[in-house]
């Protein structure tokens, strides 16, 4: 694709604005070099060297930096790039940010650099997205899945396919085109072709809920009658004392969440107001129990606690259900009071640690259904969306061979499923697409 900013220098802060001990401000085009002649101590600057010296605007001295040049096409863009580290801070970083553009660049904006990148054949789309990913990723399990799209896992295979539609799609063209010269393929070989690609494609999409839920995590509620241990396990969960713990039924009247990781899953966890039916509630906690009633509805996974030791009572039968058709799992509190056990619950003990490590490991199970150090593609609704346009043009094809129908029309379909995986790498994308992906970007990135 060819670059639209080959007369343009940008320049943005490439690190969180803010106190801290450094700042990075980058320029990236063809006048990067020029500006930075302009603004700092020393001049005429090598790609591959490192330079320490002073940021000057007239004769003062701004800040203490260095500057690291790389010259087109060995840079992040593959333009012109001067990187400036210096001191952070509020005032100084904007200081030499205003300086660059007062010298004759612009302002960037969101995600121009990756979309430079991928302009200029650095990356390619999927790869570009895997770095927003990156950037975003709030556990560990999703941020080494995303470096593997960056480093081209996803990539790879599209390529693959990509070019056994192309292959296929020749041979038929050139049957078409050329009849006298070029034998038209057998009908059972544009069979079996398109069976072995649609059996990648379907095993890239296998892993599409467990890429779903690995982007936008999880929200999981805890649901029970008042003093069970819902509190307490969101303590526990949480490693911290987050929701107040007492022996007194109805403490927690309103709506309690925080972000964790649960085993490679980023989770919101939700504490709700004990729900019970009692004449002596006051409306504060009535308010509570409607709001628990809500997040219930909404909840990817419900943990549901009884008391062990209490028994399963009538109270916690008509709460069981209202959430027995949502994915849950039933949870006995209090195991270190009591010899009983139920094999239909995890039992744990919020005192001892009991099983909380197995409860971590039913939450994943619940939602992903497999281990998630098998999921070997990670791929957002855009690509999954490119992937099943692909997936059904292909199938077009497919009963039109079955059907033997002239290879003319079954071309057609074929050209399809070409142009819909070409969409995800982004060797055909449209304008509107490229830049609904770049504008989640944040500037300077």
């Amino acid at each position: 694709m060819k670059n639209q900013f080959t007369e343009d220098t940008i320049s943005a802060i490439a690190t969180p604005v803010g106190n801290g001990g450094v700042s990075i401000i980058r320029i990236s085009g063809p006048d990067s070099f020029s500006i930075i002649d302009k603004m700092f101590s020393s001049k005429n600057l090598t790609a591959g060297k490192i330079y320490h010296g002073f940021i000057i605007e007239n004769t003062d001295k701004l800040d203490d930096v260095i500057v690291l040049p790389f010259r087109a096409p060995n840079s992040y863009t593959g333009e012109d790039v001067i990187e400036i580290q210096c001191h952070g801070g509020v005032h100084i970083t904007n200081k030499i940010l205003d300086l660059t553009i007062k010298n004759g660049a612009r302002h960037a904006e969101r995600g121009e650099y990756t979309k430079r990148a991928f302009l200029n054949g650095k990356m390619d789309l999927s790869q570009a997205e895997a770095v927003l990913d990156l950037i975003q990723a709030q556990t560990e399990e999703f941020a080494v899945s995303s470096a593997k799209n960056l480093f081209g896992k996803l990539s790879q295979e599209v390529s693959i396919i990509r070019s056994e539609i192309m292959d296929l799609l020749s041979r038929i063209i050139a049957a078409v085109d050329f009849p006298e010269d070029v034998k038209e393929p057998e009908y059972s070989y544009i069979e079996q072709t398109i069976e072995n690609i649609l059996d990648k494609i379907n095993r890239i999409l296998s892993f599409s809920k467990s890429s779903n839920i690995f982007r936008q995590g999880i929200k999981i509620v805890l649901a029970g009658r008042p003093n069970v241990g819902k509190s307490s396990l969101f303590n526990t969960l949480l490693n911290l004392e987050r929701a107040i713990v007492t022996d007194i039924a109805g403490t927690t009247r309103d709506v309690i969440q925080e972000t964790l990781d649960i085993n490679g899953i980023a989770a919101t966890i939700i504490d709700t107001a004990g729900i019970r039916d009692d004449e002596n509630i006051n409306e504060v906690e009535a308010i509570g129990i409607d709001f628990s009633k809500k997040y219930l509805k909404e909840a990817d996974v419900v943990l549901f606690l009884y008391d062990l030791n209490e028994g399963f009572t009538e109270e916690d039968s008509e709460i069981f259900n209202e959430i027995k058709e949502k994915t849950y799992i039933k949870v006995a509190t209090k195991s270190d009071l009591t010899q009983r056990k139920d094999d239909s619950a995890v039992c744990i003990s919020l005192k001892t640690g009991e099983n909380i490590d197995i409860l971590k490991q039913k939450i994943k199970a619940a939602v992903l259904n497999k281990n998630l150090t098998e999921i070997e593609f990670i791929t957002n609704k855009r690509q999954q969306k490119c992937l099943e346009e692909t997936k059904s043009s292909l199938i077009n094809a497919l009963f039109a061979a079955q059907n033997r129908e002239i290879q003319d029309l079954i071309s057609i379909d074929i050209k399809s499923a070409l142009m819909f995986i070409s969409e995800v790498s982004g060797e055909v994308i449209t304008d509107d697409i490229l830049n609904n992906i770049f504008d989640n970007f944040c500037i300077g990135k």
